[in-house]
């Protein structure tokens, strides 16, 4: 049990918490959401805290964000820099690792493995569907929060319970790559000279998402009747007229692709400087394999494009989620819709792979990744070092 509940408080109506160390939570999106729940959490006492972020603190996140100043906007810092410094500012003891990168693509599965809970305080379909993917994979539960002006909503998913991806249905799947950010709506208020609300809703929001991330951590209780966890249901609060829900909201199809659990995992001396020719040799060796491929399940590795209407190639050798960003910038391919260029790729890394003396980070493999491993005909999941 890792959250201690006072039953003399409780029977008094005043609930008490206190939280074990050893407790690992990782927060996914740093933004108004982030910076309340991260708050919450560091004055909680939680001692292990994971956070997650790609973008830096523009002006317009001040008026809904605690932990951020106008020097640091001006300054264009990473907003994962900010946050670090400023929960240290809360608690000095605080153990604290920050990732400055997408939760798609640079968020290794070994170390979702080792969080107690996730919390999602992220702005898209897409980023939800993702932080789903890795917690199924996992085994770890996660909560996920959403705001919208004076609306919000905090839904729990637990593997083998809830899943987002079965909550979405067929026209939800279809929209997942479209990011609808808080920022829109900001710059709207800005535009009509009127004032947005999401720091008043952030806060609500946000500390329900720690209590029920803190209820997760209370298995007996939960499994007792002691306390009762959002999971299969979505808290929906509507500040204009002051109401709130609770709505049905539990799916688990057993045919969703999204539920395989990746396990059992072994470990491996493998990492993620080494090169692809010298992992696939510990590999071999420590699998006792006659045939080995490295799954990039993720995403993919590009090594050129080429214009479909001139075959003329160019040299890319990046992992696939940095091509449209490459083609931007190139001089000749910038004026190209990408629907115009032929991309070559490879999911599957094996001793065939031309490329032997690339790393895995080349690759795109994040830190503390699960590897999907073909070996000799079978999938193994093996955690790098």
């Amino acid at each position: 049990m890792n959250v201690n509940y006072n039953e003399s408080q409780r029977n008094r109506g005043e609930a008490r918490w206190s939280v074990d160390r050893g407790v690992n939570v990782m927060v996914v999106g740093c933004g108004a959401l982030g910076n309340e729940v991260l708050k919450n959490l560091t004055l909680m006492g939680v001692q292990h805290i994971v956070a997650v972020d790609f973008d830096h603190v523009e002006i317009g996140n001040l008026t809904r964000s605690v932990l951020f100043r106008k020097t640091d906007a001006l300054e264009g810092r990473y907003k994962t820099d900010v946050i670090e410094e400023r929960l240290l500012e809360l608690n000095a003891n605080l153990d604290i690792k920050t990732i400055r990168g997408d939760v798609a693509y640079d968020v290794g599965l070994g170390l979702i493995r080792r969080m107690d809970v996730v919390i999602g305080c992220v702005d898209s379909q897409w980023a939800r569907f993702c932080i789903n993917r890795l917690c199924m994979r996992a085994g770890v539960p996660w909560v996920d929060g959403g705001i919208n002006e004076l609306e919000g909503t905090v839904r729990v998913f637990v593997p083998g319970v809830n899943c987002y991806a079965c909550n979405l249905g067929p026209e939800g799947l279809k929209d997942l790559k479209r990011r609808a950010p808080c920022m829109g709506f900001i710059r709207r208020h800005e535009e009509a000279g009127t004032a947005p609300t999401t720091s008043l809703i952030a806060s609500i929001i946000g500390a329900v998402q720690v209590q029920e991330a803190l209820k997760l951590l209370q298995r007996d209780a939960l499994n007792d009747g002691s306390l009762e966890s959002l999971c299969g249901k979505m808290f929906y609060y509507e500040g204009e007229h002051l109401t709130t829900r609770l709505v049905d909201f539990q799916a688990w199809d057993d045919d969703c692709v999204e539920h395989e659990c990746w396990e059992p995992v072994e470990h491996t001396e493998v990492h993620r400087e080494m090169s692809v020719g010298e992992s696939l040799q510990v590999l071999y060796k420590e699998l006792k394999a006659q045939d080995v491929e490295i799954c990039l399940r993720n995403d993919c590795f590009v090594d050129f494009v080429s214009e479909r209407a001139t075959d003329q190639q160019w040299e890319v050798m990046l992992p696939g989620r940095a091509v449209e960003s490459f083609v931007e910038q190139h001089e000749r391919l910038s004026g190209i819709p990408l629907s115009g260029l032929y991309q070559h790729e490879y999911r599957r890394i094996d001793s065939g792979f031309p490329y032997q003396g690339l790393t895995l980070a080349a690759l795109g493999i994040p830190e503390q990744d699960v590897l999907c491993v073909i070996v000799d005909g079978k999938d193994r999941y093996v955690e790098m070092k």
